[in-house]
């Protein structure tokens, strides 16, 4: 049995209506948010996770599962910082509670972009509320959707990380804790292909959920589900980038 653990937000739907379509046989799959995907793995308690990128460096093993992600090459929609004041009055940045690689993401933004040094809080469920004066706040996931558009200022990660690299941002990967069985691989992989080939199906389902939120642009326009070599620079980049921010916190 190999045990797995995905991502519960919609932008993980296209992978797990795959598996639903094409199953895999002796799996086991549990759907979490990002960072108790990345505890599990760490942990030993999955053999496989839909992880976040900056949990790579703390794994004894790390192999990427070759030609999928949750990335995007410009604005992402879902990753977003939300503030009441301009960049340059920030004083507070609460930090999602589900994420770890946003989070490190706007660090270095804030270093190499910004150019700001605010004070940085870990948040807690319902933080969004806080988040007003000169406290921002970085939301990840599903959330973002009805929050879009009701903060004076909002700067989506992904599209800021391209304005400094020129590159896409991937924010997750399939990675596994120990090498898998070429088999296994082979069939994982074609049902997460399966799942992007019938990406319309996802779209007829979730998109009734979502209104009035643009599911098909979010899924085939703003999401990057493919990990190409592109996307294999960035996440090299952004690890090395990540060390600078772990040397200083």
């Amino acid at each position: 049995m190999i045990k797995i653990s995905a991502v519960s937000y919609l932008n993980t739907k296209p992978f797990l209506h795959g598996l639903e379509l094409s199953p895999v046989a002796n799996i086991s799959l549990s759907l979490d948010m990002p960072s108790e995907v990345a505890r599990k793995l760490l942990e030993n308690e999955v053999d496989l996770g839909l992880i976040p990128v900056a949990v790579i460096p703390f794994l004894k093993e790390a192999h990427i599962l070759p030609g999928f992600c949750i990335g995007a090459d410009g604005p992402v929609e879902s990753v977003k910082l939300y503030s009441q004041v301009p960049l340059t009055e920030i004083k507070t940045i609460l930090l999602d509670y589900q994420s770890r690689t946003s989070v490190a993401l706007a660090r270095i933004l804030a270093a190499e972009l910004w150019n700001i040094s605010p004070e940085w809080k870990k948040a807690e469920a319902g933080f969004e509320e806080n988040i007003s004066g000169n406290t921002a706040g970085v939301v990840i996931g599903d959330r973002t959707f009805t929050l879009n558009g009701t903060f004076k200022y909002e700067f989506d990660l992904s599209e800021e990380w391209k304005k400094l690299t020129g590159l896409p941002f991937v924010f997750a990967c399939w990675v596994s804790n120990k090498p898998l069985p070429a088999e296994f691989i082979h069939e994982f992989s074609n049902s997460l292909e399966k799942g992007l080939n019938n990406i319309q199906d996802v779209i007829g389902k979730e998109s009734p959920k979502y209104l009035p939120f643009d599911v098909e642009f979010y899924l085939t326009k703003s999401l990057n589900l493919r990990l190409n070599k592109r996307g294999e620079a960035a996440i090299e980049l952004f690890l090395e980038k990540l060390k600078q921010v772990l040397s200083h916190t």
